[in-house]
């Protein structure tokens, strides 16, 4: 008998066995997966995905050709090998933790090579286009949420207030200044007083920051030093600790 005929004969039946179509498919699906990944400059790229699908697959095609479709048992034992995979490619730098997504992307990748190695074929493939599209689509979902998350936070508003004395007395005005001040609930910044050129007038600035944007706390201030006999001009402006 011709030996390559011979090789056919024996290799085609293997060919038909549900197992290799089962494992391409999770090849390929792998690979699709991991082509974002590395696309995305990530730590787990495409070989990982796609090893991490084939081996998945190949694991639960396995169990059901030895023990029968009912041995669900080494599908949970995948599920957990792959969750201290993915544990990983976590990583933790100062107080931000990064590679969750990666880790995320790894266990559904085993999600998927499960599926093929089931037999579940267009699970395996339906699984893997919300995948896929999960990480493309919902990219810049997140970022814009992020962003208008932190506008939305309150953040401290920081706070000019200007004010002349019409006595001309320098220290006198920088003490009155700090007592109205020290009676809300404010951070002083910075604090700075001179005498205006040319004029009996002695003239303070202050930088506060106050908790929250809250515009009442330097209302006030401003409300009690204009009340002051001494003062003849006092007045705030929003600015910024930029250049500070």
């Amino acid at each position: 008998m011709n030996p390559w005929l011979h090789w056919w004969t024996d290799t085609v039946p293997l060919l038909q066995q549900p197992t290799f179509p089962r494992l391409l498919l999770a090849l390929l699906l792998g690979a699709i997966i991991g082509a974002e990944r590395q696309w995305r400059q990530r730590a787990a790229g495409m070989r990982t995905n796609t090893l991490v699908c084939f081996g998945a697959a190949a694991f639960v095609d396995l169990a059901a050709t030895i023990a029968g479709p009912s041995s669900t048992q080494v599908i949970a034992y995948v599920v957990s090998g792959v969750g201290f995979l993915g544990a990983g490619a976590i990583m933790k730098e100062g107080g931000s933790i990064t590679g969750l997504n990666t880790a995320a992307t790894l266990w559904c990748s085993a999600a998927v090579g499960a599926c093929a190695g089931a037999g579940e074929m267009l699970d395996a493939v339906f699984v893997t286009a919300l995948l896929v599209g999960i990480n493309l689509a919902l990219r810049p979902l997140s970022r814009y949420i992020d962003k208008r998350s932190l506008m939305s936070t309150d953040r401290p508003g920081v706070y000019r207030l200007e004010v002349t004395c019409a006595e001309g007395k320098e220290h006198e005005l920088k003490d009155l200044v700090l007592r109205t001040i020290a009676a809300q609930p404010v951070m002083l910044r910075r604090l700075h007083t001179e005498k205006i050129e040319g004029t009996h007038r002695a003239f303070a600035e202050a930088l506060v920051e106050v908790p929250t944007r809250d515009k009442n706390a330097i209302e006030a201030i401003t409300k009690t030093l204009r009340g002051h006999p001494g003062v003849a001009v006092a007045d705030w402006s929003e600015t910024s600790l930029e250049g500070e």
